[in-house]
């Protein structure tokens, strides 16, 4: 029989895969358009990514913290917990690495845009929004990671006790 414990964990993982995979997904296909040397292709990637930011990872990233604490309702467990306290502050360090990167990609894609319109190269400072758009990924990503890797096995990394 289903129950809310079990409904609520199946929109939890769905969601949290939804988020790292299309977040996953998008960031290696503009990394790719940006390295193939084609303005078209990077001018595809960029709509595409902007469009699936607000499509699917936004929501999910609301879905996440509300089936997470309603989960921990249902189990009585304590929101106050060191493993709780853990995934907040991971959540914290990927979401601070993601907000810039959703500014940088909707700057990328106004750039490319303009170039493909205007057919002109692109702007001088692509390449610094692409390299920081990079690293902020690859900082996000590192701490969902993590945030499986806790999810799991629900240990702790650090202790607030």
């Amino acid at each position: 029989m289903f129950n809310a414990y079990y409904v609520l964990k199946y929109f939890h993982i769905i969601s949290s895969l939804l988020m790292v995979g299309t977040g996953f997904g998008s960031a290696l296909y503009v990394f790719l358009a940006n390295r193939s040397g084609s303005l078209q292709a990077q001018y595809f990637a960029n709509r595409t990514v902007v469009f699936l930011d607000w499509v699917i990872t936004t929501p999910t990233v609301i879905i996440q913290p509300i089936t997470g604490i309603l989960l921990a309702h249902v189990m009585k467990m304590s929101l106050l917990s060191d493993w709780f306290l853990n995934i907040y502050l991971m959540y914290i360090v990927v979401g601070a690495a993601w907000l810039p990167v959703v500014w940088l990609q909707v700057k990328m894609k106004q750039m490319t845009d303009q170039a493909v319109h205007n057919n002109e190269p692109l702007n001088p400072k692509y390449k610094l929004y692409q390299r920081t758009w990079e690293i902020l990924g690859y900082i996000g990503f590192s701490g969902a990671m993590i945030i499986f890797f806790l999810m799991v096995t629900k240990m702790s990394l650090i202790s607030f006790s």
